[in-house]
């Protein structure tokens, strides 16, 4: 596996983001929809958005009364969300972070409510690295927190496709995309328990993803 090719994809986001804004459409996720009543339902009014992209669910959740600290390794996603808050005067519910998961997440023990994150666990991250995220997510948890996360699944067209990166990555167009199965999600559950799998489409391809809900136990 080479990570410097792994590491490259941060530029190749960069590039798409300026040169696309509205690569994924304006409309949020079906996971977004799908986690904001779980959210209202356990009382939770604060989450901590992994990968937010350019942004299409953290205004969806800040303009349902939920307030959101967006992470994103592209300073161009993140250019283009603080223009939305302005654009649409949502100060008082969005915070904006440039941050690389890789590296430990910049909050104490114990503290967050929700993290929640779509398609981030998907991207250039190797199996050690996804562990390392998924530690620091329990980490920052407060017990019974949720992490709230979706992936590409093992049966999505893409699988296997492309230019393969090791372990279950693949190079598409110049996306490195990680596809799971459920075992790789059970293998993830050191200090969770699973609330519940659901599979989903995405897109007119479709992708195949999963959306997955663990608890901090």
């Amino acid at each position: 596996m080479d990570k410097n090719i792994l590491n490259q994809q941060s530029q190749h986001w960069e590039t798409n983001f300026s040169n696309k804004p509205e690569m994924f459409g304006l409309d949020q996720s079906y996971s977004a929809e799908k986690t904001l009543p779980i959210l209202k339902e356990n009382n939770f009014s604060n989450i901590i958005e992994l990968g937010a992209g350019l942004g299409r669910d953290t205004i969806f959740f800040a303009k349902n009364s939920i307030k959101v600290t967006a992470l994103d390794y592209s300073q161009n996603g993140i250019s283009i969300i603080d223009k939305k808050i302005k654009q649409l005067n949502l100060y008082s519910f969005i915070r904006t972070m440039k941050f690389d998961v890789r590296s430990s997440l910049p909050f104490k023990d114990n503290t967050v409510e929700v993290c929640y994150s779509h398609m981030l666990y998907c991207m250039a991250l190797t199996n050690l690295e996804l562990i390392n995220l998924n530690n620091e997510i329990k980490r920052i948890l407060k017990p019974g927190g949720l992490n709230i996360y979706t992936v590409r699944n093992t049966e999505d067209g893409d699988f296997k496709k492309g230019i393969h990166r090791g372990e279950d990555l693949f190079e598409i167009d110049g996306f490195i995309i990680h596809f799971f199965s459920e075992n790789k999600i059970n293998s993830l559950l050191d200090g969770f328990k699973n609330l519940f799998i659901e599979k989903f489409d995405e897109g007119k391809f479709p992708r195949k993803l999963y959306l997955v809900c663990n608890k901090k136990i």
